[in-house]
């Protein structure tokens, strides 16, 4: 999860670009409360109700670890892809996946045929992203982190728009403020979306009224395959480097290495 951090975020940026236009105007650096206080007011202009962003932003305090973290984060992918890939893909994984695969078999089967994305690449993902839900989904208060990240000058405008998101996600019902719990970069539930892209590709699957990407696997897969499909997925098509279908999970993860391992690993899994 953490390799991916860098690429993730650069994909993000048009994602957000809509998102951020109505909370850009609060001024970064200088001191956090005061950011906080502008950005407050530009949620509130942009449709937050005030009780959702006292709950979320009230004392909320900087992160000294996350901005450490980003630095360290930039131009991770150093590895050969044989390297990454046997760190991830090994026989456990491989066995639990292919046991995950059945388990969810008609579930999978009614997203293939709605969003053309087969079920082994949805499984890939998941088990990368966070051992199919059972892994490492995040500790870090995802407002905490957010805040931090869009007081920092160096990417403003990308993370007051992933902020504004996640306030979004809070105000639908989606998720309980004691939900919004991520990783080093604002990354929420079983696949990792950051808020833009779960109030831009959420699909809740399971029925219930909400998009509840942290326990609702119906929703985490559905969600994942809209995602891929809005990005130019071809159903029955090669996923392989070359093809236009690897070139569609350029918006889940830029990193070529990334997408081979996501190809490698759906091969595993489907027995090739």
């Amino acid at each position: 999860m953490k390799l991916r951090l860098a690429a993730v975020l650069a994909a993000s940026l048009a994602a957000v670009s809509l998102t951020a236009t109505a909370a850009s105007a609060a001024q970064c650096g200088g001191d956090f409360n005061r950011f906080v206080d502008s950005f407050s007011r530009e949620a509130q202009a942009a449709g937050i109700s005030s009780g959702v962003i006292s709950q979320a932003l009230g004392g909320v305090t900087q992160d000294q670890a996350v901005l450490a973290f980003d630095r360290r984060q930039r131009g991770t992918f150093n590895k050969t892809f044989e390297q990454y890939v046997a760190t991830r893909v090994g026989a456990g994984r491989i066995k639990t996946g292919r046991a995950m695969l059945q388990r969810n078999a008609s579930l999978l089967s009614r997203i293939e045929r709605q969003f053309g994305v087969p079920p082994e690449i949805l499984v890939a993902i998941w088990g990368l992203e966070t051992d199919f839900g059972k892994g490492d989904m995040g500790k870090l208060p995802v407002f905490r982190v957010l805040a931090t990240m869009a007081h920092d000058c160096r990417r403003t405008e990308l993370f007051q728009g992933e902020l504004l998101a996640a306030l979004k996600i809070v105000q639908r019902g989606d998720l309980r403020l004691n939900d919004m719990i991520g990783a080093y970069a604002g990354e929420i539930g079983q696949t990792q979306f950051l808020p833009s892209s779960y109030i831009k590709y959420g699909v809740d699957y399971d029925g219930n009224g909400h998009v509840d990407l942290r326990h609702s696997v119906p929703d985490v897969l559905a969600s994942t395959a809209n995602l891929l499909k809005t990005a130019g997925w071809k159903a029955g098509g090669d996923y392989h480097e070359g093809s236009a279908n690897f070139d569609a999970m350029r918006e889940w993860n830029r990193a070529t290495i990334y997408r081979k391992t996501i190809g490698y690993f759906a091969d595993k899994l489907a027995g090739r």
